[in-house]
């Protein structure tokens, strides 16, 4: 990768940049000529209000003619063709308050789009910013740092913690702890062995690792992703204009009836005046007013468009392609599930893993000390804090030996520990196992959970009229199925590189307009493929926004489906404005062709014309809530209240599976405890949470929702709740009075108990999904 050369380049687009500046001075200069000569025609001076209009008329024409020429060298024939032609008519015919008027609606029209368009091209300094310049070489000398040009493959590099792997290579010491997820977009850390390939661009999470180069820096893997973004931002194509796709035909309209006028009647002026109420002010104006509309609009719901061509191709698509972690997923783990050893409590379990966990920069540790907090636990100062890159963290808590991370290899697993085992491979889950003094105590799952908004956006983007959803990961197969299945994506492909991903977005633009979704430094180079590369960047890395048309300046997905709605309604709004200016246009070009109307009645009639679109095209500002539905700040102060009640109540989860696990090992004494301690978190914690969503946030959500129909198979749910709980009350009772849990029992009591279990992680999932979403 040469650096010099990508700066030059940046240098050069910025430079191309610079031409929009003089759309704000031509504004001022015409409407100047124009208003000044009014004056002097008002005072008198009709000669001098001329040469003021003339000035006016010939300031618009040079830069008019430049925008045409550049047009016509990428073989379009565009709107400002028209415009060109009829201010030179004005001039050559001596109507300068013709020219003067359209003047201005050109450089009003071309104002209001430099403002909707000021990027045309991708930024790649955030890239060249993360890329390493120099590597540790060692040598027999000792450790050299040199400049990453003067690394070739075979060397023998060293990485310090926190540092960017320079090149590709293989690791050369026992275990290398590492951060891919600027590549592969997970954040789980991983482990590389003594031989394993190491790819530049990651991350060191652990202590120094020596690497040995497998090839030098153009070779490798971070400057491949740099070259593909800059190379799919330069092949894609640029976006057609709305107004030129209608003046492709408008133009040739326009010019036909201004020659059939002049042939058929001998005068130029008519000509002239036809040219002048053909120009297309409808497409000068109405459209980017509409454009600009939809973008003020989408800025309101934390949506950055950096352009109108972006918002116009947003507004027909039909293509989605996401991708999976920090987009579909929060893009970091949180627990999942904690399982305890015979004669400990989960929440127990939780409350040590995080007392010696919180002294851990580990994104695994980080996880679990906040599902602690969530749930109200009070940690332990720990002392004599160690850890392992690899293979945990190790202290000591409450006067005892705690170690959280792997169990060592060769030490006897007990029987739970299988449970375990078998319940992280279905759910695709890390585990995060406890000792206590050396024996296994307990074991905490973590996973990339799916976002709440996520369902319910991808509905409203088929219902928007996206046909085709897709997803795109670096993530194994397994999980990124399991998401899949649940969203109801068309197809997944996984395990992709960079590269990979780019050919996946340019397969897809062969059939549909297609968006993707992104939020990593991986997915860049397949943001700027893509017709609209939208990141999300309230976490994402600043590359993918670098890389985008579109931002997401909010942590929430489904404002991609509000975006698509506004985008379809203010190109629907143009459409309307621009077609019906049109029509308007050719009546009044057929009053000029036949005498009715000259050059300036004309450009009167025009600027007429103009005000009732662009006032059509400001309807563009009155977008509804789009596909998130407004709630009153009542509804929301109970959503949050509700979805906190959620993670305090994660351990009276827990326990219910936890007690029905130890129904099945063993039914004794304990288990009695056990079932006894739920029944008591299900009256006092659970069923008042319950009742008090049935009877306070249903009643609060049922307007924006379409009234109490639509709860209707929540508060089911809620009547199952609370039906399995008297069954557990009843099995209770009949234990007491047969002084311990009878075998008749077990089967229906653990039966209520998975039960129970089920339907509430459906029940909370669903809520948080459908209903907690709806708050900001």
């Amino acid at each position: 990768m040469n650096r010099s050369r990508l700066t030059g380049q940046l240098h050069r687009l910025t430079a191309r940049a610079l031409p929009h500046r003089l759309e704000p001075v031509l504004l001022v200069v015409t409407a100047a000529a124009l208003t000044c000569g009014g004056f002097a025609r008002l005072a008198g001076a009709p000669d001098l209000a001329d040469l003021l209009w003339a000035l006016g008329t010939v300031t618009a024409v040079v830069p008019a003619l430049w925008w045409v020429l550049t047009a016509l060298r990428r073989g379009q024939a565009g709107v400002d063709l028209i415009a060109v032609l009829a201010l030179g008519g004005t001039l050559a015919v001596g109507e300068y308050l013709a020219g003067a008027l359209i003047a201005l609606m050109l450089a009003t029209g071309r104002t209001l789009e430099a403002a909707a368009q000021r990027r045309a091209s991708h930024d790649l300094h955030t890239l060249l910013a993360h890329a390493p310049r120099s590597a540790h070489r060692r040598s027999g000398t000792g450790l050299t740092t040199v400049p990453l040009e003067q690394v070739a493959a075979g060397d023998l590099l060293v990485v310090r913690p926190g540092e960017v792997v320079p090149v590709d290579g293989r690791v050369e010491d026992a275990t290398a702890v590492l951060d891919e997820s600027v590549l592969t977009g997970e954040p789980l850390q991983v482990e590389r062995l003594r031989g394993e390939g190491v790819r530049s661009g990651v991350v060191n999470a652990g202590g120094a690792f020596e690497l040995r180069a497998t090839a030098a820096e153009r070779d490798s893997a971070y400057a491949q992703i740099v070259r593909l973004a800059r190379q799919a931002g330069a092949e894609s194509a640029p976006v057609v204009r709305l107004a030129d796709r209608y003046a492709a035909w408008f133009l040739p309209l326009s010019l036909v009836v201004a020659g059939l006028a002049w042939l058929i009647s001998g005068s130029a002026v008519r000509a002239v005046a036809v040219l002048v109420v053909a120009t297309p002010c409808p497409l000068l104006l109405a459209a980017p007013v509409a454009i600009v509309s939809g973008l003020s609009r989408a800025s309101r719901f934390g949506v950055i468009v950096r352009d109108g061509g972006a918002l116009e191709n947003l507004g027909r698509a039909g293509t989605l392609v996401l991708d999976k972690t920090g987009t579909l997923t929060r893009g970091r783990p949180r627990v999942l599930d904690v399982t305890a050893a015979p004669g400990l409590k989960p929440s127990e379990v939780l409350r040590l893993a995080a007392s010696l966990d919180q002294y851990s920069p580990h994104v695994l540790a980080q996880a679990i000390v906040d599902a602690a907090s969530e749930r109200g636990l009070e940690l332990t100062v720990a002392t004599h804090v160690t850890e392992e890159p690899g293979r945990g963290a190790t202290g000591t808590v409450d006067g005892r030996q705690v170690s959280v991370g792997r169990l060592g290899p060769g030490r006897a697993r007990p029987a739970w520990a299988g449970t375990v085992d078998n319940r992280a491979l279905l759910d695709g889950a890390a585990v995060a196992w406890l000792s206590l003094d050396g024996e296994p105590a307990g074991a905490v799952l973590l996973r990339d959970p799916l976002r709440h908004d996520a369902p319910r956006t991808l509905r409203h983007l088929r219902a928007a009229g996206i046909r085709r959803l897709l997803m795109l990961t670096g993530d194994r197969a397994a999980p990124a199925e399991e998401v899949a299945a649940v969203l109801g994506l068309d197809e997944v492909r996984a395990e992709l590189s960079p590269a990979d991903k780019v050919a996946a977005v340019r397969a897809e633009r062969e059939h549909a307009v297609t968006v993707m979704v992104g939020d990593g430094v991986n997915d860049a180079p397949a943001l700027a493929a893509a017709d609209i590369g939208v990141a999300m960047a309230a976490r994402g890395s600043t590359a993918s926004s670098e890389a985008a048309d579109i931002v997401l300046t909010t942590d929430r997905v489904d404002r991609l489906a509000d975006a698509v709605v506004i985008a379809q309604r203010a190109r629907r709004i143009a459409v309307q404005s621009a077609l019906g200016g049109m029509l308007l246009s050719l009546a009044a070009m057929a009053a000029a062709a036949v005498g009715l109307l000259a050059p300036a009645a004309g450009a009167l009639l025009q600027e007429g014309i103009d005000v009732a679109v662009i006032l059509n095209a400001l309807r563009a500002l009155r977008v509804g809530q789009g596909a998130h539905p407004a709630v009153t700040p009542a509804a929301e102060a109970l959503i949050h209240r509700f979805a906190d009640e959620h993670h305090d109540l994660q351990d009276v989860l827990d326990a219910v599976r936890d007690t029905a696990d130890r129904l099945s090992d063993a039914p004794g004494p304990a288990a009695l405890t056990a079932l006894e301690e739920t029944h008591r978190l299900l009256v006092e914690r659970l069923l008042p949470h319950e009742y008090a969503e049935e009877h306070e946030l249903y009643p609060a959500l049922a307007p924006t929702l379409g009234g109490p129909e639509a709860t209707a198979t929540m508060s089911r749910a809620h009547t199952e709740i609370e039906r399995l709980s008297r069954r557990i009350a009843t099995h209770l009772e009949l234990a007491h009075a047969h002084g311990g849990l009878a075998p008749g029992q077990l089967d229906d009591l653990r039966s209520c108990l998975y039960g129970l279990d089920t339907v509430l992680r459906l029940h909370f999932t669903q809520e948080e999904e459908n209903y907690f979403s709806l708050a900001p």
